[in-house]
This record gives structure tokens, sequence and C-alpha cells, in this order.
């Protein structure tokens, strides 16, 4: 039977182990080494310079920007429905909402070395003393625990660095959608183009084989002479020829949606067989301010939040030069007779702290400081990058939109022109009155004016969606077009 005394022992025992756990907990906590993160400062321009040029029809504009599901400007439910279908089923998405996963995993890992580690344990040992000695059987359960104490913050600079990982692999995959949705859009509208050039091309040809017949009977009627009717074949031959080569090209561009959608290549063939216009452009392109791209571009973001943990992993590398504080203790029961195991009487328990501190690594812990502050100098650099990508990419696209347009008004204006040349230049051969060689020259300059100007048609398109992109839309901050991460 326990005395009063062995009581009172005890309970001082308890004391001191619970004063001294209270005094490391508290002092854990009053220190962090390392810098404190801080946003880099950036200085922006106040506009820019491509929006409100005049002399176009769809103009850039200061407005604010609301580009969460920009495709939809382009009132088109076909390219809606792709870009929904490829949020859904992409592949390099649905790696890149893994790499989130595994990045909230690994904070997990990283965040459990703030807490005791208490690991449970037994035994079971025979042993014998001597040839004739007697036998004996040890039966040993316990508890054993050990707390490194962080009293300079290498721990938390460390789930620090962990939690920044996880935001950026979330800006990862939002800047993933801004890619993804533009790459959609981009190759339906290239599709679209290809077919509306396949459908040119087919009248143009009509009309050159309407035109090659005509030379025929004026060279069976003795009324021209047989190169005529050969340039005119040759004529046709060239433009028949084009035929193939844009089919092609339009196959390629649905197998490049399908692969996006995560389908075989030839799974979107019949719902993207039929020949629609390609969207036109809104009067408007709200561009929004510069300052607007820090925290819609995921990329800047991403840049950003690299650079967090960059500098949290400096005060964790710091946290080396310390001493290590580690507060252990077991507790557990033995005896030979496993019944008898449990007994109080067998109790036995110790605690009480460690300290290591290194004294001599010949320069591995200063390096390994060194290695971190480097490594958060080029974050800084990747950061000032990718702002400078950002502006850089906003500023082309609109310069290109904007020229574009204007470049679509003169080869409208040449398409007009060049389909009167042809029903002048057909009509005036007919009545014997001008050379064939003035029909096909017409009929050249026709198609490639109309070829030319659906071109431009589709680049005015996908320069629209490379100022979304830049802007950084294809993701809504409240996850309502982008999805939730």
């Amino acid at each position: 039977m326990k005395t009063l005394h062995d009581n009172l022992r005890g309970t001082r025992t308890a004391s001191r182990v619970s004063l001294l756990a209270a005094v490391l907990l508290a002092a854990a906590g009053c220190m962090t080494v390392g810098p404190d993160y801080r946003t880099p400062g950036t200085i922006l321009p106040a506009g820019w310079n491509g929006a409100g040029a005049p002399g176009a029809a769809s103009v850039p504009t200061a407005q604010a920007a609301e580009i969460a599901a920009w495709w939809k400007t382009f009132k088109d439910p076909e390219l809606d429905s792709l870009v929904a279908r490829a949020f859904a089923a992409n592949l390099d998405l649905k790696q890149a909402e893994s790499r989130i996963r595994q990045a909230r995993a690994q904070y997990g890992v990283v965040d459990a070395g703030l807490w005791p580690s208490v690991n449970a344990g037994g035994g079971y040992s025979h042993s014998r003393s001597g040839g004739q000695g007697k036998a004996a059987n040890v039966y040993r359960a316990g508890l054993d625990a050990s707390w490194e104490l962080d009293f300079f913050g290498g721990a938390r600079r460390a789930s620090e660095a962990a939690e920044a990982d996880i935001t950026a692999s979330v800006e990862g995959r939002r800047d993933l959608l801004v890619t993804l949705s533009a790459e959609v859009a981009v190759d339906y509208l290239s599709l679209r183009g290809l077919r509306q050039q396949i459908t040119v091309a087919r009248e143009n040809l009509g009309m050159q084989e309407k035109s090659a017949e005509i030379a025929r009977k004026r060279f069976t009627g003795g009324f021209n002479s047989r190169l005529d009717v050969v340039n005119a074949e040759a004529q046709v031959a060239s433009t028949r020829s084009q035929i193939p080569v844009l089919e092609a090209q339009a196959r390629q561009s649905a197998y490049a949606l399908a692969l996006l959608l995560a389908l075989e290549p030839s799974a979107l063939d019949a719902e993207l067989a039929k020949e629609t216009p390609i969207p036109a452009a809104p009067p408007e392109v709200p561009a929004g301010l510069p300052s607007d791209l820090l925290t819609r571009r995921p990329d800047i973001r991403q840049a950003e939040a690299q650079l967090h943990a960059a500098t949290a992993r400096i005060g964790e590398a710091k946290s080396a030069l310390f001493p290590k504080i580690t507060l252990t203790g077991s507790a557990g029961v033995s005896n030979n007779k496993l019944p008898s195991l449990v007994s109080w009487d067998r109790r036995n328990y110790s605690i009480g702290p460690s300290v290591t501190w290194p004294l001599l690594d010949f320069g591995r812990v200063r390096s390994g400081i060194k290695v971190q502050d480097e490594l958060a100098q080029q974050a800084v650099l990747a950061y000032r990058k990718a702002v400078l990508t950002a502006l850089n990419d906003v500023e082309s696209a609109l310069v290109a939109y904007v020229n574009e347009q204007l470049h679509r008004q003169a080869l409208a204006e040449a398409v007009a022109a060049n389909r009167q040349a042809v029903d002048l230049s057909s009509r005036l051969y007919a009545a014997g009155q001008v050379e064939f060689i003035n029909v096909i020259a017409a009929q050249q300059s026709l198609l490639s004016a109309q070829n030319a100007l659906i071109q431009s048609d589709r680049s005015i398109a996908t320069d629209l969606v490379a100022i979304y992109k830049a802007l950084g839309g294809g993701w809504d901050p409240k996850g309502a077009a982008a999805g939730n991460e």
C-alpha cells in the first residue's frame, strides 16, 4: 500500500513535470527566426495603351472586366458546351487537381511536426544465465512520447511554406483553366474558319468551272485559242487542290478539341460537321486596369505564393543554427508473469528534456541558409517576370485586336470590289470584249481576298481570346465558372 509520503512525492513530481511542460510550451511560441513574408511592391501603368483606340468596330475600354466566363460573349452554345466539357474531363486539369490534394496532404505531414508523437510498444523476452541457471520471462508494455519544442519557429516556418505550396498549386490549376478555355476557343474558331474557307473554295470552284465551260465553247466556235481553255482548266485544278488541304486542317482542329475533352480523335466529328459562322466580337471589350492583373492573373498569384514559400523556408533553414529542445517521456509496466503485467507496483516512468546543438558542421547549416536565400531571390525575379509578362501579353493582344479590325475593313472592301470585277470580266469575256486572262485574274483575286477576309475574321476572334487569356479570364474567384478547388 502506498504511504502518505509516496503520495506527496508523486504529487510534487507531477507538478514539476506540468510546470516544466507549461514553461517550455510558452517559450516555444516566443520566437520565429527568418524574414516575414511581405507582398512585393509593384509599380504598374495607369492604363492600357491599346484601350480606346479609334477606328475599330469593337473597342477595348478601361471598364472593369467581368471575364470569368468570357467565352459566353461569343453567344455560341456549341463553344459554351465544349468549354464546360473540357473543364469536367480534361486530363491535364485532373492532374492539377491531384497536385492540389498532394499539396494538402504534404501540409498535413509538415504540420504534424508541431505536435507531440506518442508510440505504444510492448515486448517479451526469455533469458537464462549459465548452463544450470533459471530461465526468466519478462513481459513489457508502455508508451513513449516525444515533442520537439519549436522554440525558434523552424517547424512553424515549414508549415507556413507548405501552406503557401497549397496556394501555389491552387493557382496552378486556375492558370490551367485560363489556358484550357483559350485553347478550346482557338481550336473551335480555327475549325469554323476552315469550314468557311472550304465553302468559299467550293463556291469559287463552281464559278471557275462555268468559266472554263464558256472558254471551251468559245474555242469550239473558233472565237478564242486553246490557251484560254488550258488556263481555265489550270485554275480549276488549282482551286480544287486547296480543298483537301483545308479539310485535313479542319479534321485536325476537331481532333485537337477531342483531345482537350479527353475523347478519342473522331468523337466530335459528327457534332462539329455543321458549318456555322465565326462568332462576332462584342462592341466593347472591358480590359479593366493594369493593377487588376495582380489579383486576376493566376500565374502572378502562383508566383507570389511560390515566393511566400521560398521566404518561409529561409526561416526553416535558419532555425537549424539554434538548439533543438525535445521533451521526452515514457511510462510502462513490466513483469515476469503475463497475468500480473498490469500490476501498479510494476510501473515505471521517466520524463525530461534533451538538447542538441550543432557545434561543428563545417558550414552545412549556413550553406543551407544561403541556398534558401538564393531560391527566394529567384522567386522574386520570377514574380517580377510574371508581372511584366502579363503586361506584355495584354498590350500585345490589344494592339493585334484593334489593328486586325482595321485590316478586316480594308479586306471587306477588297472582296466587294473583286466580286464586281469577276462579274464584269465574265460578261465582257462572254461578249468577246476582253481576254480570258482578265477573268482568271479577277477570279484569283476574289478567292484570295475572300480567304484573307475569313482568316481576318478568325484572327479578330482569336485575338479577342488572347485578350481574355492575357487578362486572366477563365476562372471565377467565387468558384462559379471554374469549379471549386
